[in-house]
């Protein structure tokens, strides 16, 4: 995901400095194809980033407009503020302009990372510096990896309750929930309850290709959010006293090779990871193996998410 304030830049998937020649450009995408490619032993995932890096940068035109887009000699960037507030504080997204019915939805999607992020690029920049935006890309290019993830994560969650939202009356949401009050660390991206199942949803943004090993995904920086994702889902269904149809993990579609991928049980929970614009696809008809909830038991469940559920 070339956008993310995490990512490497589609020159630096392509190992080129950004005022590198149109030849030795094109020289150093055939040498990471053969470097990357899954036929000569390379990982699938970054072949498929060297190939949309190559689709950014590869013509003159397509060059120019990625330059203008990302600050490499031009004058604009990637905006990475809430609705660019003018301010640089924190704001909820704006509601779409369409009169469709969209799903019920508690808790501010992002919000707390946006808030720490806030906090922490302030304390990072020093005390008595005045920063006139916050979301600036140089500024956030400059900043700590731990601050990028914090702004990316936030950007992901983001991303995820539009599309939830859009699922329609049929579906309630809660975002950026408590998982279990003895572990403040331990949060709940999204939970989406539907005709399908209950589901716990965790929005990532690594920065880049991710892969699965034994039931985890594994790359630079990961840690073990699948492990963390299935027990935040289990310590709130005991304190509400529901059930869990599967636990899924939001990824940028850049960062994966396969759209929808089930990995079957973690820990008794169905889960799966799926690319972002697979989303609505598999919430809509569940995971294998779980188990759909409709008629009362829907609004039984309901009610004792509500009755439980805490904001972090």
């Amino acid at each position: 995901m070339f956008d993310s304030p995490l990512s490497a830049s589609a020159y630096e998937v392509l190992g080129v400095a950004p005022d590198v020649a149109d030849d030795e450009l094109r020289r150093a995408y055939r040498l990471r194809l053969r470097q990357t490619h899954p036929d000569t032993g390379g990982d699938a995932a970054q072949f498929v980033q060297v190939q949309r890096a190559w689709e950014l940068v590869g013509s003159a035109e397509a060059r120019a407009a990625y330059d203008r887009g990302h600050g490499f000699g031009g004058v604009e960037a990637a905006a990475y503020g809430p609705d660019a507030a003018a301010d640089g504080g924190w704001r909820p997204p704006a509601r779409p302009a369409d009169t469709r019915p969209r799903a019920r939805s508690f808790g501010q999607p992002g919000g707390w990372r946006r808030e720490r992020y806030l906090d922490l690029i302030r304390e990072w920049a020093g005390r008595g510096t005045a920063l006139a935006d916050p979301y600036d890309p140089a500024l956030v290019r400059a900043a700590p990896r731990e601050l990028k993830r914090l702004l990316a994560d936030a950007l992901a969650e983001e991303a995820t309750a539009r599309i939830v939202g859009e699922l329609g009356m049929g579906y309630t949401v809660w975002h950026d929930v408590a998982a279990d009050p003895r572990d403040p660390s331990l949060k709940l991206d999204h939970i989406v309850l539907g005709p399908s199942g209950l589901y716990a949803l965790l929005s990532e943004d690594f920065g880049g290709p991710v892969r699965l090993r034994r039931g985890e995904l594994i790359g630079d920086g990961v840690g073990a959010p699948i492990a963390d994702l299935v027990a935040g889902a289990r310590a709130l269904a005991r304190a509400a006293r529901v059930r869990f149809s599967g636990a899924i993990v939001v990824l940028p579609d850049d960062d994966v090779v396969t759209a929808i991928e089930e990995i079957g049980k973690v820990r008794g929970l169905p889960v799966a990871v799926v690319a972002r614009s697979a989303l609505s696809t598999v919430l809509r008809r569940g995971l294998t193996g779980a188990r759909d909830i409709g008629g009362n038991e829907l609004f039984d469940v309901r009610t004792r998410l509500q009755q439980t559920v805490r904001f972090v």
